[in-house]
């Protein structure tokens, strides 16, 4: 239901609308954290298997303190919970301001749901298989016969988990584009205009956000950027409102020309 201008909610109705969605989020969350710990090792192995693949033989994780292991394990539950729950943490978000949308731009709910829970998880994907093990191989070729690594699960978790939340987000840019392009901060003619900028950005996120400075792991990350950069030009074309058809445009000289000589013309008849 679409609201007028005389009939906006007040702002208590607001928040209770924003208290009723966060709830159902942490309801939502609760049950798929205690779904997730209860395959805690598990996930926490798959996890670790770029890292576990190019470690030397008799390797080992370690934890430095009493309850490192234990909330790393939680650490692990929530992020999986997180990335199970997504559609319905994006489809709560998205109840909660669409009753400020157009009828019309209702109907972007499910391809907004489907699109970004498709790219993120893209992202996280593509951080797991094709990033993170030569990054990693990178880091354990330092080790010889008097140096051994002894990598604790916090700091591996911790390091892990920030890559792949990097290269979900980087993986959103065409759905961030696309309604930027809707509320008129950045069009199709920009986006292509800027396109040397955006390429230097690229690289400069790229080098950035990989764990190692090598180039081959930059050009894995600055790849599919430059690849979603050209999709959210098409991106923003597509999402810019075309005018109807049968409607043109009157410049603003012609339509106070016709306001100034519509009431005299008609004067002049009537006399």
């Amino acid at each position: 239901m679409t609201l007028s201008a005389d009939e906006k909610l007040p702002l208590t109705a607001h928040l209770e609308e924003l208290r009723k969605r966060f709830v159902h989020v942490l309801i939502a969350l609760a049950i798929g954290f205690t779904l997730c710990y209860t395959f805690k090792e598990e996930l926490f192995r798959i996890v670790t298997l770029p890292l576990i693949e190019v470690m030397p033989k008799n390797s080992f994780m370690v934890f430095t303190s009493l309850p490192e292991a234990f909330f790393t394990y939680m650490k692990v539950s929530f992020f999986a919970a997180l990335i199970l729950t997504s559609p319905y943490i994006l489809l709560e978000i998205w109840k909660f301001i669409s009753p400020g949308l157009y009828p019309q731009e209702k109907k972007y709910v499910f391809p907004f749901v489907f699109l970004s829970t498709l790219l993120f998880s893209a992202g996280v994907l593509f951080g797991y298989f094709v990033a993170l093990p030569p990054a990693f191989k990178f880091f354990i070729s330092f080790s010889s016969e008097f140096l051994k690594p002894m990598v604790t699960m916090r700091e591996y978790l911790g390091l892990a988990l920030k890559l792949l939340l990097a290269f979900g987000l980087c993986f959103e840019l065409p759905v961030f584009v696309f309604f930027l392009a809707k509320i008129g901060v950045v069009n199709a003619r920009m986006l292509s205009t800027q396109r040397r900028y955006a390429i230097l950005l690229i690289f400069i996120a790229a080098a950035v956000l990989t764990p190692s400075p090598d180039l081959i792991s930059q050009l894995l990350m600055a790849g599919p950027l430059l690849v979603l950069y050209e999709i959210s030009i098409l991106v923003a074309r597509f999402a810019v409102r075309k005018p109807r058809a049968g409607r043109k445009k009157v410049p603003a000289e012609e339509s106070s020309e016709v306001s100034e000589s519509g009431p005299a013309a008609t004067g002049e008849q009537d006399e």
